[in-house]
């Protein structure tokens, strides 16, 4: 029996759907015969031989889906795998895509940017004995290779000069493209994935991912992608299709953020920030613009340096994770530091840390001060904020800032996905701001919220133009403090939230206190995600059947708490209506149930990892006036040990 012959018979031995398995043996067959494929076979071969039939039908039984905008995963050989065919198929389609949406317009332009990432396969999936034309593929290789694509295509690409240290991040991207008056662009990132992951995110003309229908349209010109055109490097930038970036969108875009700014610049060293970008290249971003505004910012030396690898990063370089701090906490204990900040890789997503309580011998001008001594071996604390605390802090701040100066928009708007916490909503409604709250995950449908303004003066029964835009936010971490960016970014959060523990600190309290009161006013609210993680394709069966069982047979109690109402996102009789394409269809592959008043879980598949995600949210009512602190401390409690006990039932109901 040949290699071919025997990959085909294992797959028969995986528990996956029959048209799983007959288009591995599709597309297994192609790579093998195929002259462009021809680089990948001694690895293919290899594979083949190892006989790990479910992770062979897994890099082969389909093409890379789009997720959210492009394809994201791990770096590998096959269809199912980021390597250069699977991204220049991508590229070939958003070219075509491009062409469609502006016909007959002379000298299309697209911006393109990279991250840190190179793949060195360290989970070790590969024979380093034989050729592997994805070893060390990095996400610059990545992104020169999609400019000859679109060059090749006619399209003029606008990226990095070959020697440039600098990295554009994510925002800044989005930023560019507005800057350049582009039609389009690419962001080749895994964002905070692990090391052998990469991706390529596309990007329409007003610098954010397509929404459906056009991400539809744009995905299925990927599909019928026949054949991949190219030009070499060489020949594209000679022949004037390839265009180098130069300073200005980059200088433009650290003094966009600093507009935002909402309080008198800092003094020396009125306040200490520790800064890590993991790696990653949020000092070219984040860092740069709050050491622009005046802020005394120390960075983590040894995670400074952009390095794909993450070799000084503990768990993943994600700022979701309290893990990650580590070293940074160090740095911020050495110094009684007043806040800590990290970015991800890129430098899209913000996390901090802040103290626990003020420091001893420091009173808020940063001036000694005895009264607040404490024991001389006392070692300072601080507080992992998640990304819905800080979505809440900001939300306040901002919009109370606003008011404070008399600078409210006449019809203020904020917008936040409905997985993100409640608090949100509570605070904006107490500032009279119009609210969207409904949002699916994805920070394209902020964006798209602020293209409907735009266009339409409207969104949904909301009216304003971007003008009125305040902020918008996601719980993973995901901020944006402006309308003229249209993705999360972490410069502008990163400076309102520095400003936060500034006008904070020059009031003489901190951001944990702030916090405490935001609670007692708003009501306390336990907001957790649980990860039920299932990879490969035997996982993705199972998951398909959990999604299903609860889609079907919806339990009526979840726990001790009573189901009051279940909402399945793609019911067509429902609040969305029909769908506008496959892609909408799957990002609306959420299930919803409300548990009463105070407690709601949501259900989703993620789109760029192997997981599903449960949103745990409970809550309680505002403080009542006159309670105790004792009182409304037990109070709390009952609220986490509900959220946990939810938690716990839903996943038995999962399993």
């Amino acid at each position: 029996m040949d290699r071919l012959q025997a990959a085909i018979a294992g797959f028969q031995t995986i528990d996956a759907d029959a048209t799983y398995k007959d288009q591995a043996a599709k597309n297994l067959t192609r790579w093998l015969s195929e002259p462009e494929f021809t680089a990948y076979k001694p690895q293919i071969d290899w594979l083949i031989g190892q006989q790990k039939w479910a992770s062979l039908l897994d890099r082969f039984y389909q093409i890379m889906p789009f997720g959210t905008g492009g394809r994201r995963g791990l770096v590998g050989v096959g269809p199912n795998r980021m390597n250069l065919w699977t991204l220049g198929a991508s590229v070939q389609g958003h070219a075509e895509y491009l062409k469609e949406r502006f016909p007959n317009t002379p000298n299309l332009t697209v911006a393109l940017a990279f991250d840190v990432r190179q793949f060195e396969d360290q989970k070790k999936n590969y024979n380093p004995a034989l050729v592997n034309p994805v070893l060390h593929l990095s996400s610059k290789r990545f992104t020169q290779y999609a400019a000859c694509v679109y060059a090749a295509n006619g399209i003029h690409a606008h990226i990095l000069p070959e020697t440039s240290t600098r990295y554009l991040a994510t925002p800044e991207l989005s930023f560019t493209i507005r800057y350049l008056k582009a039609h389009g662009g690419l962001n080749v990132s895994a964002s905070h994935n692990p090391p052998d992951d990469n991706g390529g995110k596309f990007y329409d003309e007003r610098g954010g991912q397509p929404v459906p229908p056009d991400d539809q349209i744009m995905a299925d010109l990927v599909e019928q992608v026949a054949a991949i055109k190219e030009l070499p490097w060489a020949e594209a930038v000679r022949g004037g299709k390839i265009h180098f970036l130069d300073e200005a969108p980059h200088n433009a875009y650290i003094e966009l953020c600093r507009k935002q700014s909402l309080v008198k610049p800092p003094r020396a060293s009125e306040i200490q920030i520790v800064f890590t970008p993991l790696h990653g290249v949020g000092g070219m971003t984040a860092m740069e613009v709050l050491t622009a505004q005046g802020f005394h910012v120390l960075p983590v030396k040894e995670q400074m340096e952009p390095n794909g690898q993450f070799p000084n990063v503990t768990d993943l370089p994600n700022p979701e994770f309290p893990k990650c701090f580590d070293r940074a906490e160090s740095l911020a204990k050495e110094i009684n530091a007043d806040l800590l900040l990290a970015t991800d890789p890129d430098a899209d997503r913000l996390g901090a840390m802040v103290p626990a309580a003020p420091f001893a011998g420091r009173a808020s001008d940063g001036r000694p001060n005895p009264s607040l001594a404490r024991p001389a071996n006392a070692d300072p604390t601080f507080h992992f904020l998640n990304g819905n605390q800080i979505g809440a802090l900001l939300t306040h701040f901002k919009l109370s800032k606003l008011m404070e100066n008399g600078m409210m928009p006449r019809r203020p708007i904020v917008a936040k996905s409905l997985v993100t916490t409640n608090m949100v909503t509570r605070i904006a409604r107490h500032f009279k701001a119009q609210v969207v709250d409904n949002l699916l995950v994805g920070f394209k449908y902020i964006a798209e919220l602020l293209w409907q303004l735009e266009q339409q003066g409207a969104y949904e029964d909301i009216e304003g133009t971007p003008d009125d835009y305040v902020f918008g936010c996601e719980e993973s971490h995901g901020y944006l403090v402006t309308p003229h960016m249209r993705d999360k970014d972490s410069g502008g959060a990163a400076l309102l939230l520095a400003e936060m523990a500034l006008d904070k600190k020059r009031t003489g309290t901190d951001i944990i206190t702030y916090l405490k009161s935001l609670e007692k006013q708003f009501g306390y609210f336990n907001n957790g995600l649980r990860n039920i993680v299932m990879p490969g394709i035997e996982g993705k069966t199972l998951m398909a059947r959990m999604l299903n069982n609860l889609r079907q047979a919806p339990p009526t109690k979840i726990g001790e708490l009573t189901v009051t109402q279940f909402e399945d996102l793609q019911n067509e009789n429902g609040r969305m209506g029909p769908y506008k394409g496959a892609t909408d269809k799957a990002a609306r592959n959420f299930l919803i149930f409300t548990l009463g008043e105070n407690a709601r879980i949501s259900l989703r598949p993620s789109g760029t990892e192997p997981k599903a995600k449960a949103y745990v949210e409970v809550c309680s009512a505002p403080c009542p006036h006159g309670m105790s602190d004792t009182d409304w401390a037990k109070r709390r409690a009952e609220v986490d040990a509900m959220a946990q006990r939810l938690a716990e039932a839903f996943l038995q109901l999962c399993k």
